[in-house]
């Protein structure tokens, strides 16, 4: 096991709000096919603004946004307007290309949550741009509420799925445990997990995380066990099957050559920033604001992404 530990990034342009990154991280790209987890709050919204992220794209992902406190309401270039709350799901999955901005409600003083991209499998990243709202199912582990927002995970109450469209075996489920318990919960050996510690301290597989830090766990692993430190605790775990193929990341594209990205930047700027086609792949988005420029292209070449994994 390893502990990944988060840096500061600031998000969404002039108004950027300040999310932890935990992935992707120099020894570790992916976590199954998740390849990008924000961790932000609990901001006050009155005195920070709160999430205030104008239009900006995405291809060959998915985006996973789940709330701990607070409310956002997300707007896309397919027409979706959904305000999500604590115990749902916004997934969105941008294919071959998408936009779409995300706006704190201010009708909640708090906003607390995780934002997370999934990597789409070269045979499924043209898939055309689609948009999902759930309310994620909860139950039980012991002494832990558990809420499953991907995939599924075997609770006192049998193996608990949830319903969100994904495109490689994938799991997401919040555990929220009181102060001193301790939890066993069976999964998936043939995944490797990540588990994001948002509140609190836990012993994870023998070894402590602390607040805002990623435990990694290699496949072969049948339980996961948690040993909760001397405050309750919220815990995000992650997991999904290795994702072997190489990826192209650079800013909100995801990709398989640099030269794919050129063009991906390219279209961005000239249909969208510079309004030359509205009717472009990223399509138009209802928001008062303008759209996010690209950040210009690094002076070197863009390199396929796929670090070694412990456990190859």
């Amino acid at each position: 096991m390893s502990i990944l530990t988060p840096r500061d990034v600031p998000l969404g342009g002039l108004r950027a709000m300040t999310v932890r990154r935990t992935l992707p991280n120099r020894s570790r790209t992916t976590i199954g096919a998740w390849c990008f987890i924000d961790h932000f709050g609990p901001d006050e919204v009155e005195l920070t603004g709160g999430m205030n992220i104008g239009p900006h794209p995405h291809t060959g992902l998915q985006t996973v946004t789940l709330l701990f406190e607070g409310e956002v309401e997300h707007h896309d270039s397919v027409g979706s307007v959904q305000v999500i709350k604590p115990g749902q799901v916004n997934l969105m999955t941008a294919g071959t290309g998408i936009s779409h901005s995300e706006e704190s409600t201010g009708t909640v003083p708090r906003l607390h949550g995780v934002q997370l991209w999934v990597a789409l499998p070269d045979a499924d990243r043209t898939v055309q741009p689609f948009f999902e709202h759930h309310v994620s199912p909860r139950t039980t582990i012991g002494d832990a509420q558990v809420t499953v927002y991907v995939g599924s995970l075997q609770t006192d109450n049998g193996i608990i799925t949830a319903n969100p469209t994904t495109f490689t075996p994938l799991l997401a489920a919040e555990i929220l445990a009181p102060a001193g318990a301790t939890l066993t919960i069976p999964v998936d050996p043939s995944f490797e997990h990540g588990v994001l510690v948002d509140t609190g301290a836990a012993e994870i597989q023998g070894e402590w995380a602390p607040k805002d830090h990623l435990a990694y766990i290699d496949p072969g692993v049948g339980f996961l066990t948690f040993v909760i430190g001397d405050e309750p605790t919220r815990l995000l775990l992650l997991g999904g099957t290795p994702f072997e193929e190489e990826l192209v990341m650079w800013w909100n594209f995801i990709a398989r050559s640099h030269d794919e990205v050129v063009e991906l930047r390219r279209q961005w700027q000239q249909d969208v920033i510079e309004g030359v086609n509205p009717d472009g792949i990223f399509g138009h988005v209802d928001y008062a604001g303008p759209s996010i420029p690209a950040p210009e292209m690094p002076h070197v070449q863009l390199r396929l992404r796929k670090l070694p994994r412990s456990h190859e």
